[in-house]
Order: C-alpha cells, then sequence, then structure tokens
C-alpha cells in the first residue's frame, strides 16, 4: 500500500509540473520561483503565495545586452577599486575665492539639484584673528569609515583604493550612514532627481551615481568615473583658483587641477602644516587641507 500510495503521489506531482511548465525552483529573496521552459519574454514562476504568475523574464535575470545587465556589470566593477591605488586630495585654503564653479561642476555631472551638494563651500572665520576664509567640504573618504560600519545592507563601502562609494540600487533609504557621518557629507533625495526623465533608461553608474533615485542617499564619489578614464575629478578640474590638488599616495604625487603641476604629496603636506578634520575622531580622512594665510 505505502509504494501506491508514493507512486500516485509521484504521478500527481509530475502531472503538476508539466501542466505549469516547470524547469526549476529557486530562490530570489524571500519569494519562491520557479522558473518556466519557455524562452520567450514573459515567463511563469511561483510568488511567495504560491500563486502561478507570469512576470518579464528580465525581473528574474538580467538579459546580455539588457540596461538591467549593463547596471549589474557596472556595480561590480564600481566595487572593485583600482589596482595598486590611494586616491587622495588636497584643499589649499588659502586660494579659496568662493568661485564655487567646482559644486556647479559636480552638480552637473551627477544630476544633483539646485538645492543638493557632494561639495559645499562654507564661510569660516577664524577665532584667533576673526579672518573669514572659505572651506571646501567634500566626503573626507576615511580610511576608517563609520559610514560603512553602519549600513545594514552594504549598500555604501569602501573600495580598497581608498574611494567611500554607495551604491543606489541597494540603498533602502534608512538614513543610518547620514546619522553616522560626522562631516555632514551626505544628503538624501527625498524628491525626483534633476532631469529624472532624461536619465531614466540610462544603465545604472555606481562610480558616477548616476541615475539618482529617489529615496536614496548621495554622497561624493571622488568622480570615481573619471579616475577610471586617468582623468581628474569634475571639481577639482573646474575650480579657476588652483585650490585643488588629486593624486595618488602610494606615489606620493598629487596635480593641482588648474595649474596641472605634479608635486610630492609629503612635501606639501609637510611644508604647509596641514591637517584632516576632526583627526581625534580616529576616522583617517583622505582629505587634508592647507590652512588659510594671514592678509
Amino acid at each position: 500500500m505505502a509504494k501506491s500510495k508514493n507512486k500516485l503521489q509521484d504521478a500527481t506531482r509530475r502531472k503538476f509540473l508539466q501542466k505549469v511548465g516547470v524547469a526549476g525552483v529557486a530562490a530570489i529573496g524571500s519569494p519562491t520561483i520557479a522558473f518556466s521552459q519557455e524562452k520567450s519574454k514573459r515567463i511563469k514562476v511561483l510568488n511567495q503565495n504560491n500563486e502561478l504568475v507570469e512576470v518579464d523574464v528580465s525581473s528574474v535575470y538580467p538579459i546580455k545586452g539588457t540596461k538591467q545587465e549593463q547596471t549589474s556589470y557596472l556595480q561590480k566593477r564600481g566595487r572593485k577599486g583600482l589596482p595598486n591605488r590611494k586616491f587622495v586630495m588636497v584643499v589649499d585654503l588659502a586660494k579659496c575665492k568662493n568661485a564655487r564653479k567646482c559644486m556647479t561642476s559636480c552638480q552637473s555631472a551627477h544630476q544633483l539639484r539646485p538645492e543638493q551638494h557632494h561639495i559645499n563651500v562654507l564661510e569660516m572665520k577664524d577665532d584667533t584673528n576673526g579672518q573669514t576664509y572659505y572651506m571646501p567640504k567634500p566626503c573626507q573618504h576615511c580610511d576608517n569609515p563609520p559610514c560603512v560600519t553602519v549600513c545594514p545592507v552594504d549598500a555604501t563601502f569602501k573600495r580598497s583604493d581608498g574611494l567611500v562609494l554607495i551604491d543606489n540600487e541597494r540603498c533602502i533609504g534608512c538614513r543610518f550612514c547620514i546619522a553616522a557621518c560626522p562631516y555632514s557629507a551626505r544628503s538624501f533625495n527625498w524628491l525626483e532627481p534633476k532631469d529624472a526623465d532624461k536619465y531614466k533608461d540610462q544603465p545604472y553608474d555606481i562610480e558616477k551615481n548616476v541615475p539618482q533615485k529617489k529615496g536614496t542617499v548621495t554622497k561624493c564619489v571622488f568622480s570615481a568615473d573619471q579616475l577610471r578614464e586617468n582623468e581628474l575629478p569634475y571639481c577639482v578640474s573646474a575650480c579657476p583658483n588652483g585650490v585643488y590638488y588629486f593624486g595618488d599616495a602610494n606615489e606620493d604625487l598629487v596635480t593641482n587641477g588648474t595649474t596641472r603641476q605634479t608635486v610630492r604629496l609629503s612635501k606639501l603636506l609637510k611644508e604647509n602644516a596641514a591637517y584632516t578634520l576632526m583627526k581625534e575622531l580616529g576616522t583617517k580622512p583622505s582629505v587634508y587641507y592647507l590652512p588659510p594665510r594671514n592678509s
């Protein structure tokens, strides 16, 4: 009787599988998904309620050459740092005249609304002599970034080349990273990004963080897409006053964005009494500041 019962159950199961055309079962997230043998753009799957539904095949796995596949490729590539590099920025506060070209160039490149900033130029006042100066403040790309530690979904991460990036395809908008950042270097996309329709069909480039997405966090990425092409960051190239130096700490070389002069990083820092912001926190920033000089 037991063998007859098992044969009956097997036959019933085979009949069911033939009926729905199931080739296998795979789990994606929480739902259980059964792939059909059909090779059309629509496939049958079992959702988390065990209901048989039809979905577009690209929603289950990427099709070669599609926007989804391109995005997947860019995400994987973007998580790998450029080999043997350690990128750093040096900001010469004595040269900043509040031109704000760095800000507009950055906003244009990263699809930011007028009120959004990856880099912001702040007006500062020296407590000792009362002198006013301007201080550009991007993400500090810390070697010990607290924002990475608190992210529950690995949306924000640190690469081997020193860059701290964010993946808005993974970001769930919890904003833990915003609360953890002591430099206020992150902002939230409360509204639809600038020119959302213009960018909607583009694959997501994690190194440029474009297209932006409502409900996610955005931040300075040191223009990682430019670095991959061996170019200086947008902000560095746009500055007309020679405020920014950018380069590789491993090579001990940085290049001024205006003069294109390359100098020794260690010499530049030592001879100009360079400092980092909030050193006592132990975040180990990759952005150095050269102090303003008395006029």
